[in-house]
Formats: C-alpha cells, structure tokens, sequence
C-alpha cells in the first residue's frame, strides 16, 4: 500500500518564502546596477532560488506529509531545512549583495558574543538532531503542529548559523582559517553520525508514533526508522566530502590570489 500524496499550502510558508525572493530580487537588482567590479551574477541568482524552492520542498510538498507516515521522509525534510537550503541561500550571497546590511550583521556578530563562536555552533548543530530525535520530542513534534513548526524553526536556524562560519561570503570576526573548517565539519558530523547510526542499527522502533500509524510500502518500523539512520549518516559524510572539497579548492583560489598580490607588490 502507498501512502496519499498531498500538498499542504501553508499561507505562512509561502509568505515567507515569497518576501525573501523579492527582497533578494531587490538587492539583486540593485548590485547588478552599481556597476561594482563583482557584480553578483545569475549563478548567484539560481543558487538563491534553488534554496528557497528546496524550504517549499521541505515544508509544503508531499514530503511533509509523508514524514508523518515514514521517518525516512521525515529525516528528508529534516536535511533540507538543515543542509540543503541554508547552503544554497548562502552560496546565493556576495559581498555587494551585503554591503548595505554588513555593518548590522557584525554588529549583531560583536553582540552575540559566545552565540556566534564557532564552537557554539557545533554544539547547537548536533544539539538540536539529538535533542528533536529524544522519542518524547519527537512525538510530540509529529502530533502537535506547534511543536512541529518549532522543530522546523529550528533545523533552519541552527543550519544557517552553521554554515554561514564556513560559506559566509563577508569576512566574520570569527572567521575560521587553517584547519579550522576541516575540525569544524569532521566534529559536527562525527556527533550526528552517531546519532545516525543508533538509528540505523537500534534493535526495535523507538518512536511509538510510526508504530501506531499504518504502514507503507512494505516497511515495518523499525526498517523505516533503519533507512532514516542510515539516511542521516550517509548525507552527513557525503555533504561532508563535499564541502571539505569546495574548502579546498576556495583555498586554493585564494593562496593564487594572495601570490598575484606579492607578484604584483613586488614588481611595483
């Protein structure tokens, strides 16, 4: 038996989702009329776009639905709103797109204090998948639409604070250098990997809600919730391989510039 496929139009999703395209569209609009030297370009566009696109994915197509049927659909929606968009609204982000806001956001930085160490964002990374996969949290995240908005709210928040130390595309007062990025990511998905693999290798279903709820496709619980373990600890290495890749080659791009630079400095 298949489960329904339905779309759930939730009016504040979509405003939302709607006010930040326009207010990207904006500035967007705005850099490629200053005529500055890095302009942000329709790559820049697309990547924000495809970020936005991902949140209604997560949040109003099938796949929200499903999630109270299957935990595997649940754990889907739990990489995009964690991963998948903030990376790409991220990516979607240049210097000139910014530059009104900068001062704000390193205010904001400077006044955060502790909250906008990277430290902290590793441990509100994995805090936030171990504490929402509590079988008490989880349930009631899945039987109360309140709770389940602040599961989301959440994902989202956290995803964006954690990614944004490693794509942000304005230099931060806490800014990771050197080896930094690679510690950052291999603790963070070491931490929820583990989480992931409990999942997986768990000897019976933990979360009475998916045992009390009809079964799809054949899948017993404790299958499903297995799927969703491993789900979670195989998106965590590749999106972890991935970005260590990205790292690297941004690394590079920069040591190339930085010698352009001396090149430059020397021959004057």
């Amino acid at each position: 038996m298949s489960p329904p496929l339905t779309w759930s139009f939730d009016p504040l999703v979509v405003a939302a989702v709607l006010a930040l395209g326009l207010l990207y569209m904006h500035g967007w609009r705005r850099g490629r009329a200053s005529g500055a030297r890095h302009r942000p370009g329709y790559g820049r566009l697309l990547l924000f776009a495809g970020g936005l696109i991902v949140i209604l994915a997560a949040l109003v197509s099938p796949i929200d639905g499903l999630g109270n049927d299957l935990m595997v659909m649940h754990m889907l929606q739990h990489i995009l709103l964690l991963d998948v968009a903030p990376i790409l609204l991220i990516l979607g982000l240049t210097k000139v797109l910014l530059r009104p806001v900068t001062r704000r956001l390193q205010a904001v930085e400077h006044g955060a204090g502790y909250l906008m160490h990277p430290a902290f964002a590793v441990l509100a990374y994995a805090g936030v998948m171990w504490l929402w996969h509590i079988p008490a949290m989880y349930d009631a995240a899945l039987g109360n639409s309140a709770v389940h908005a602040l599961e989301h709210v959440c994902f989202a928040a956290v995803g964006t604070l954690y990614w944004w130390h490693i794509l942000a595309p304005i230099r931060g007062r806490l800014r990771l250098g050197g080896l930094g990025p690679v510690m950052y990511m291999v603790s963070t998905k070491l931490l929820v990997g583990i989480l992931g693999i409990v999942l997986a290798f768990a000897p019976h279903a933990i979360y009475p809600f998916y045992e009390n709820h009809p079964r799809y496709w054949g899948l017993s619980a404790a299958t499903d919730q297995s799927m969703a373990g491993l789900e979670m600890a195989l998106e965590q290495s590749i999106v972890m391989g991935i970005a260590l890749a990205w790292l690297f080659v941004r690394m590079l791009g920069e040591s190339d510039r930085e010698a352009q630079r001396a090149e430059r400095f020397e021959l004057a």
